[in-house]
């Protein structure tokens, strides 16, 4: 199969649904071999199975992006179906909105745990294996605007974003000599299913002015983004155009942080 990841072999956290899928489905359809990384089991096989059905090539793999056993377990899974891994994307994350007042400790630390910890195991996880097979290799994080501007109504999640954004930038530093690039993408609003979960919280709060509605009215271009919206970007970031790009954060947000 001809594309512009063609026989590479991608991993992608968080695949078994909104932008983590669409991401799954784009790359498999530029020809990538594509194993989708997701704590929820049928979610990660369904999406296996409709890549496949498109004629691309997919593994399913139960993982826990904050328990580093089971990520080991999916790098070597990875490599015992496809020999190697060429790109890890660090796309899995989560959202329990609080006010700001309100929020706990547990609160905190478990969206830190899953976003920004869990960015650092398959950071880690990926460049060991990278290394191992001579060096070279892609990692890419999924940040948010949330992390260049923070948000009361979910402030935890916003530091996480923002520890990814640093996190991106050290690993891009020290991974260099490898020829090991990192990389991240920040999406806005995106319709997915955490935004609508978001979106249902945020309203249960009272703090409807920050939800789904209320935030795409700041977009300049009017609308929120599709998961396929960021396909473009990743399929760029995990080829070989951005082989002269490290430690960057592209935006997807149509325009609502200007910086």
């Amino acid at each position: 199969m001809s594309g512009r990841v063609a026989g590479k072999t991608i991993v992608v956290t968080g695949a078994g649904s909104g932008i983590g899928a669409a991401i799954a489905r784009g790359l498999a359809a530029e020809g990538a071999n594509v194993v989708l990384a997701d704590l929820n089991d049928a979610a990660a096989d369904a999406v296996a199975a409709s890549i496949a059905e498109a004629g691309g090539a997919s593994l399913a793999v139960r993982v826990d992006v904050t328990d580093r056993r089971t990520v080991r377990e999916a790098v070597a899974r990875t490599v015992d179906r496809f020999g190697r891994v060429d790109v890890w994307f660090n796309n899995a994350g989560m959202n329990a909105p609080m006010p700001f007042l309100d929020i706990t400790e547990e609160n905190f630390e478990r969206i830190m745990r899953v976003n920004a910890v869990g960015v650092l195991v398959g950071i880690q996880e990926a460049a060991r294996q990278f290394i191992a097979q001579r060096g070279g290799g892609k990692v890419i994080n999924t940040a948010s605007i949330a992390g260049r501007t923070g948000f009361p109504s979910f402030a935890p999640y916003s530091a996480s974003k923002a520890a990814v954004i640093s996190l991106t930038q050290a690993a891009a530093r020290d991974l260099a000599p490898h020829g090991i690039t990192v990389n991240g993408f920040a999406p806005g609003v995106v319709a997915t299913p955490l935004w609508t979960q978001l979106d249902a919280d945020l309203a249960a709060m009272g703090a409807a002015d920050a939800g789904f509605d209320s935030m795409t009215s700041d977009i300049l271009l009017g609308r929120a983004a599709q998961p396929e919206d960021i396909v473009p970007t990743a399929v760029f970031l995990a080829a070989s155009d951005s082989d002269y790009i490290t430690g960057q954060i592209i935006p997807i947000e149509g325009g609502m942080i200007l910086v």
